[in-house]
């Protein structure tokens, strides 16, 4: 039993409403079961309840056992001197206010069918991946559909925390923001973190006085990146390292990063050379390129605004001074489709958002344009019978799994409900 279970059944009303009575024997009537605002504090705000021949107007709040309001040191907390009621499974002890008044206790358990804990402890019992594995794909079409939506925006919300911080940052520069967030996508998994501090390294206004010139920003890239040394011998990255050491002199740029970029385990289209190589492209070829991205109406235009080409040196290396068979090092649809996911779109809600800008529909085209991602999840929400279409169903699969499946929050989300209800 958790306490979730019991929030879920006061405020559906999931028992016998009828005859209920206090621990002490007084009758209670419900007229309203308040707010459920998850905040600190009593669980339900607001409500109105008859006890006996009184009403009251205030909180409440609900336990596994009458004890645990000790337990939580709620005596010890004037947010709880306003409850009216204690909602508990089962009373093991009374409670007392400041006053030494006994608080009215109703213990649910007297009053909640079988069949309700049955449907409950069915739908939590372990199960090998998620707890409704064996019953989602039997929920309603059209509330699935619905709660994808909500999932989708919770999504966006959070990615749009880091970028308001970045925004703080930068002093408002959204230019500056789009470079940091592209970079450290650009560095996928592995690279991420260590792209997004070169990034950072980097007042936005130096990027954008040596963007004229793709090796000054292939140097300044690098060398932030602590991926450029001194006995390299090939003369185009010998021209990279003393470029870099004009540049940084240049511009007065002190603090670079020490850790080391990760090539293990990448195939050699994702290296980290032919990434921030590709990066520098972008922004060698593309300037203002935060104002084109959020002026482009249809997703073409996106997808011609970041399918650049590396320079000529990497057509031929994948690494410093190591040749190769010769390849055009092109940014590939499939990666433009994760820089959009993770990057154009985020930004661009952030920034409509900021703007008090009507988003909804917007996002929802783009990301529905946008092929299904493939990852370990997805192809696990495919096993189970639930099969994503396009990226925007990904990415609230995503959000469903992380942060409503894997903490457990059956009773908040709209899936675990359905199935209790039916």
């Amino acid at each position: 039993m958790k306490e979730d279970f019991l929030h879920h059944v006061w405020q559906h009303k999931k028992f016998a409403v009828t005859q209920l009575q206090t621990t002490t024997g007084e009758s209670i009537q419900i007229l309203n079961s308040g707010q459920y605002l998850q905040l600190a504090g009593p669980d339900f705000f607001n409500a109105q309840i008859i006890i006996g021949n009184q009403k009251w107007a205030g909180n409440v709040e609900i336990h596994i056992k009458s004890s645990d309001w000790y337990v939580h040191n709620h005596q010890n907390d004037s947010n709880y001197d306003s409850v009216i009621l204690h909602v508990v499974w089962e009373y093991d002890t009374p409670i007392f206010r400041k006053d030494n008044l006994e608080i009215p206790t109703l213990e649910l358990r007297n009053y909640v069918a079988l069949s309700d804990l049955h449907k409950y402890q069915s739908l939590v019992s372990q199960k090998s991946w998620i707890y409704c594995e064996n019953e989602i794909k039997n929920v309603d079409g059209f509330i699935f559909k619905n709660w994808q939506e909500r999932l989708y925006f919770e999504r966006l919300e959070r990615k749009s925390e880091e970028i308001m911080e970045l925004l703080a940052e930068s002093n408002n520069d959204w230019e500056a923001v789009l470079f940091c967030l592209l970079a450290k996508n650009f560095g996928l998994n592995t690279n991420g973190s260590l792209f997004l501090k070169m990034a950072k390294s980097i007042p936005f206004s130096v990027v954008r006085k040596e963007s004229y010139i793709v090796e000054n920003l292939e140097a300044l890239f690098f060398g932030q990146a602590n991926m450029l040394v001194s006995n390299f011998q090939d003369n185009y990255t010998k021209k990279l390292h003393q470029d870099y050491t004009y540049i940084i002199q240049k511009h007065k740029i002190q603090k670079s990063v020490y850790e080391n970029v990760a090539f293990f385990k990448h195939r050699p289209d994702n290296f980290p050379t032919i990434r921030l190589a590709q990066l520098a492209a972008l922004y060698h070829n593309e300037q203002n390129l935060f104002s084109k991205i959020i002026n482009a109406v249809a997703i073409a235009d996106i997808y011609n605004l970041l399918r650049v080409e590396v320079n000529n040196y990497w057509e031929f290396h994948y690494n410093f001074d190591k040749k190769s068979v010769p390849k055009k090092k092109k940014i590939t649809r499939s990666f433009v489709d994760l820089i959009i996911i993770n990057t154009i779109i985020p930004v661009r809600f952030a920034y409509e958002q900021s703007v008090q800008k009507e988003y909804s529909q917007e996002m929802i085209e783009l990301s529905t344009a946008i092929q299904p991602e493939r990852n370990i999840v997805i192809d696990k929400f495919a096993s189970i019978g639930i099969f994503a279409k396009n990226a925007f169903e990904t990415q609230s699969l995503l959000q469903l799994k992380n942060e409503y499946c894997d903490s457990k929050k059956c009773l908040q989300c709209a899936i675990g409900a359905f199935l209790l209800k039916n």
